[in-house]
């Protein structure tokens, strides 16, 4: 007997080969990923017919097919090439007599077709009706869900299995493009029985939109969370100066070159760099957690403590939308970093508020009176006759321009090793090359250190030191947070 847990009722899909083969069409180019919930309703159908359409599995398929439209929980993926490929019709002509040419495979004329494959960074995907706290069906489900061999191409092998109360997963919620709807289970058997060999699936309903969301609220940091993979968090200076430059691009389309705000790309009107506090953008990776393994799941554009948020205007927005293309499928705007020296492009989207961990902003933010680096800090300045004391007093002199209260020498511990143990070194060896942090041009000769601080007082992040503290590095986090700041 199936355990019974109270929550909400989660399909879980695994894709045993790691791949994914479905499409929209024979002409679709790309494989319809994560492939949409009337899609697995129709594998569950199959298998359910092929069962002998048992009196309670026809009950909960249509219990199932009567509720709320679910959420999709997926990872994203990579898009294999599909070329076109000449293959033999299935069915041969039948305007004239059958020849051996129209029959025999290898002589039957060739047709041009593609076969997309996704190949997801996480096999395992979740279909989640939220609040759904009738388990009556659950057993008869399973009992079908464990004979769905395929979804999509039958070279999608997958195994199925329906929980309660069963974990979502890390992935965002994405909300589905159709559902299933009251009488979807008899639609699909009189198509079956219309035409057993090719039957013709009626158009699934589609999920209505919700309304339009604003791009940002508030005055807090934008998040955007990485499409796909992100580099190594060792790399998150030149994804962060490259990601200041695309935001300069947009400002650049919408407002012109001598329009750019300072706050936006640290440099005044004659090109020096700012005094002025200015945007920083830093990485958002998995830290702090015991099995933690320090993977970037975005980035973060903090606006300056004081003064009015450069997020915060229509400008903003504009330039945003002017570097960005909108994702119809998933109703996103999506910002494509690419170019040397980044290995590969990047997709990157604003985020939801439903989220992973490691892209809320809490543990940046939050009142705490020790702070540990996740980045590495760069050092103000070169380092002299007494490396320890020196790096100390910058350390220190860093808190008060930032405006925290100035932390005693003996509360400051700097070494090469971070307090997370997720977090590599400050200082690696000169090979291989990529397990050196990478540090922007102006600062590759300053020293490079991990830093702790304990201040008197809890205070409120964020907390960026160092001079390379706008782009990617000198990135602090709360260890043991409080409720008040100083």
């Amino acid at each position: 007997m199936t355990r019974r847990q109270p929550g909400n009722l989660v399909l879980e899909i695994e894709f045993l080969t790691g791949t994914y083969r479905g499409s929209t069409g024979p002409a679709a180019v790309a494989a319809d990923w994560p492939p949409q919930p009337d899609r697995a309703f129709s594998a569950l159908v199959a298998s359910w017919a092929a069962r002998g359409e048992r009196p309670e599995e026809t009950a909960a398929l249509e219990w199932l097919e009567r509720q709320p439209a679910p959420k999709i929980h997926a990872s994203g993926s990579e898009v294999r090439s599909a070329p076109d490929v000449f293959v033999p019709p299935n069915d041969a002509t039948t305007s004239r007599a059958k020849t051996a040419r129209d029959v025999f495979p290898p002589l039957r004329r060739r047709l041009p077709r593609r076969f997309p494959v996704a190949r997801p960074y996480d096999p395992v995907m979740r279909v989640v009706w939220e609040g759904c706290s009738d388990h009556t069906h659950l057993d008869a489900l399973n009992a079908v869900a464990r004979d769905v061999t395929y979804l999509g191409h039958s070279a999608s092998l997958v195994r199925c299995r329906f929980l309660v109360g069963g974990d979502a997963g890390c992935h965002a919620p994405q909300r589905a493009r159709t559902r299933m709807h009251p009488g979807r289970l008899r639609e699909l058997t009189a198509a079956h029985a219309h035409n057993p060999t090719r039957p013709v699936i009626p158009t699934a309903t589609s999920n209505p939109p919700p309304p339009p969301q604003p791009l940002f609220q508030g005055t807090g940091p934008l998040i955007l969370e990485a499409i796909g993979e992100a580099p190594d968090i060792r790399a998150s200076a030149i994804v962060c100066r490259k990601l200041r430059h695309a935001l300069m691009s947009g400002y650049r389309r919408t407002v012109g070159e001598d329009r750019i705000p300072e706050s936006i790309s640290g440099h005044a009107p004659g090109g020096s760099p700012t005094r002025a506090p200015h945007l920083a953008i830093q990485p958002m990776a998995f830290v702090g957690h015991r099995h933690a393994d320090a993977r970037v799941f975005g980035y973060a554009l903090i606006p300056p403590r004081s003064g009015s948020s450069p997020l915060d205007g229509a400008k903003f927005r504009a330039a945003f939308e002017a570097v960005t293309d909108y994702d119809e499928g998933h109703e996103r705007r999506l910002l494509r970093l690419r170019g040397r020296p980044l290995p590969a492009p990047i997709d990157l989207s604003p985020a939801g508020s439903n989220t992973v961990r490691s892209l809320q902003f809490d543990p940046y933010a939050a009142p705490s009176r020790v702070w540990a680096s996740v980045t590495p800090v760069v050092l103000d300045r070169h380092l002299k006759r007494d490396p320890d004391r020196e790096a100390r007093e910058m350390v220190a002199r860093s808190c008060e321009r930032q405006g925290l209260p100035r932390p005693s020498h003996e509360r400051i511990r700097i070494g090469n090793d971070a307090a997370f143990a997720e977090i590599p070194p400050a200082r690696a060896p000169a090979k291989p090359p990529w397990s050196r942090w990478h540090v922007p041009p102006p600062f590759a000769t300053r020293a490079v250190v991990h830093v702790l601080i304990e201040f008197d007082a809890p205070v409120c992040g964020p907390v960026l030191l160092g001079a390379a503290r706008f782009s990617g590095l000198g990135l602090l986090r709360g260890i043991d947070r409080r409720t008040e700041c100083a």
